[in-house]
């Protein structure tokens, strides 16, 4: 009686360790009660740096339309957005490449280094490139990414490439668009790949833990690689096997404690 009692100890045991670990691999930001008891200071570690092959839109306007003229060529005038006006030019569309060593070729202004400014920072070095060559006085320069996406592969339900609409996007927001984890992929270890400086580097994320907020891959940049690992363990928990031995747990329980009735009473 002793030997079965042991052997329905340690299903019972069996039982609620896979139930524990089953919660820790599928909770977010696990602790975050006690990290977050007082208000916590918004890292802000997101730059959005423009790269050889981006492409970008350059809109020009100043308070004399006559004087955009050199410019109406491929820059769309008067405007702020990467939009096709009548009569304009495929290049006004499709906006301007970076070259491989991080320069554009804009009308009227010439050759102009692009590689490691943001959107508003380049559009300042545009304006007083303008100014110092003496074209317009007031210039009003807008500058936007018209190609910036990630790719987000493995274990997510709507795995591809999404579009990035603003530069504070974080990798929370990408695995929302990309239908979220799941159920076999792997929380603990998600792999951002992200190219810096002619290098590839590799960030590892937990979204189980409340520092993912401070990862430097928390925020993605354009052309970053997310990966989502398989979860071994959520694999074997759907397979065959472990569907059965969920379905019987129940039994178990329910046999563990006849079982504990009877040697009760025998006794």
């Amino acid at each position: 009686m002793n030997i079965i009692r042991n052997i329905l100890t340690a299903a019972a045991v069996a039982v609620a360790l896979s139930s524990c670990v089953s919660q820790k691999e599928i909770v977010y930001f696990q602790g975050s009660e006690t990290a977050y008891a007082y208000p916590q200071t918004i890292p802000q570690n997101y730059r959005m740096a423009i790269q050889p092959s981006d492409r970008i839109s350059v809109s020009i306007s100043c308070s004399q339309p006559k004087l955009l003229e050199p410019f109406a060529s491929n820059v769309t005038v008067g405007s702020n957005e990467a939009q096709r006006p009548a009569g304009a030019n495929n290049e006004v569309y499709t906006g301007y490449t970076i070259d491989k060593d991080g320069f554009v070729t804009l009308p009227a202004i010439g050759k102009i280094k692009a590689q490691g400014y943001t959107e508003e920072e380049f559009a300042t070095v545009i304006e007083k490139e303008i100014k110092r060559q003496g074209i317009l006085n007031d210039p009003q320069v807008t500058v936007k990414f018209l190609n910036a996406q990630v790719s987000v592969l493995g274990a997510v339900n709507k795995p591809g490439r999404i579009a990035l609409n603003s530069q504070r996007t974080s990798i929370l927001d990408i695995l929302a668009a990309a239908g979220d984890v799941s159920d076999n992929g792997l929380k603990k270890g998600i792999q951002v790949y992200r190219e810096v400086n002619g290098k590839r580097e590799m960030y590892s994320i937990d979204l189980t833990q409340t520092n993912v907020f401070n990862s430097p891959a928390f925020y993605v940049q354009q052309n970053d690689l997310i990966y989502v690992q398989p979860n071994e363990s959520a694999r074997v928990k759907n397979s065959p096997f472990f569907t059965f031995w969920g379905a019987s747990a129940s039994i178990v329980s329910v046999v563990i404690s006849l079982t504990s009735l009877i040697i009760a009473i025998t006794r």
